[in-house]
């Protein structure tokens, strides 16, 4: 099974330096370096799809640009490039969101993929008026998926759940290809949501013996389901020709972090309701000494960043031999981002994608394999015994 690699579209702005925000905090002003205008996304999606991405995750929250909107405008200046989109339970009802779904694969020729999400934080959940706890927005996620999914089979729905009401719910036009789900999240009771729901589990980039526990875990429980999941990870990415110019280019970044702006997002992140977000914390414990937490495996980017913060960093052999690490564990999924997106892209997909390629784990998803030679193409010298 050939690896699979995306990357991500900045629609909370770009820069040479990191830019902050999620999970309640805000957007670092070097979110305005680049800002996430159409134009601007495009090159980078371009970029991905040329490179061998097959797809683009794209943030939500109040921090950044709506995704739905946004890559229904940059899929139109792209060809083959799918869209992680985040499907958020509780923002909207269940069947409007498949219906939108359904409309998405047709206008894009199936290039939607879906990145549930169900809320961390409360404090901005109330802002878009929802005011469920965590565990309750859990369990309406679980209600809401098993509509969705219901919708998506051909069924009439007539669903009275704790949290949801649909009666005669029917789609007349039905998503082709159904799109994929890919759900996160580290509570017990999210866990239970992503057993029986999802088709891809992601996690954060810790280290590979606790991504493993997690893969562990969340295979128990969908086998309780009588699922099978696939997994992936979400990481930033560093690679450079050599060692010395990644950790360079990892202590340019650092050197850019004021102090006080670290004290303050670690402050707002330390209050999240997120368990994930809570071992990323722990990761780096807020201090900017002894960032790297396992070979090649940088935490830097967490301390301005909320979410994933955590960076392979490293030449472009060190990284192809984590990522082989990380396969090893049962990861094909790996989701990527850099800074500047844009260029960093290119650093990952002419320096590491080829050695993958090399040892068997990763084939161009838009470019046909090489046809084997017939034998009037041999020259007559390689036949020659």
């Amino acid at each position: 099974m050939s690896l699979t690699f995306h990357w991500f579209l900045p629609t909370n702005g770009d820069s040479r330096h990191v830019v902050g925000g999620g999970h309640g905090t805000p957007v670092t002003s070097a979110g305005g370096d680049r800002p996430p205008s159409v134009g601007y996304l495009s090159q980078i999606a371009r970029a991905a799809e040329h490179l061998g991405f097959e797809g683009a995750l794209t943030p939500t929250g109040a921090w950044c640009e709506d995704a739905w909107l946004t890559t229904a405008m940059v899929s139109q200046h792209t060809e083959r490039l799918k869209f992680l989109v985040a499907f958020r339970p509780g923002f909207l009802s269940p069947t409007f969101a498949a219906q939108m779904a359904s409309t998405y694969q047709r206008q894009t020729g199936g290039r939607l993929m879906l990145n549930v999400v169900t809320g961390g934080e409360s404090q901005e959940q109330r802002g878009y008026g929802d005011f469920l706890g965590k565990d309750a927005r859990y369990a309406r996620t679980g209600e809401f998926l098993g509509i969705v999914r219901d919708l998506w089979d051909g069924k009439t729905v007539d669903h009275t759940g704790e949290h949801l009401h649909v009666e005669g719910a029917k789609l007349a036009r039905l998503p082709d290809p159904v799109p994929d789900v890919y759900f996160g999240g580290s509570s017990p009771a999210a866990g239970q949501v992503a057993a029986r729901h999802s088709d891809v589990y992601l996690t954060w980039g810790e280290p590979p013996a606790q991504v493993a526990k997690k893969i562990a875990w969340i295979r128990s429980l969908a086998a309780e389901q009588g699922r099978t999941i696939r997994f992936g990870i979400r990481l930033h990415v560093i690679t450079r020709d050599t060692a010395e110019q990644a950790w360079a280019e990892a202590r340019r970044l650092l050197d850019g972090f004021d102090p006080e702006t670290v004290r303050s997002i670690q402050s707002g992140l330390g209050r999240s309701e997120s368990e994930g977000q809570q071992r990323m914390l722990a990761l780096h414990g807020g201090s900017l000494d002894n960032l790297e937490i396992y070979p090649n495996l940088w935490a830097g980017v967490g301390l301005v960043r909320g979410g994933a913060g955590t960076a392979l960093v490293g030449s472009h052999a060190e990284v192809a031999e984590r990522i082989a690490e990380y396969h090893r564990l049962g990861i094909d999924e790996f989701i990527l981002s850099g800074y500047p997106h844009l260029e960093e892209a290119y650093w990952f997909g002419e320096g590491v994608l080829p050695l993958l390629r090399g040892q068997g784990l990763w084939t161009h998803p838009f470019q046909p394999a090489a046809p084997e030679p017939t034998a009037a193409q041999v020259p007559f010298a390689a036949t020659a015994s």
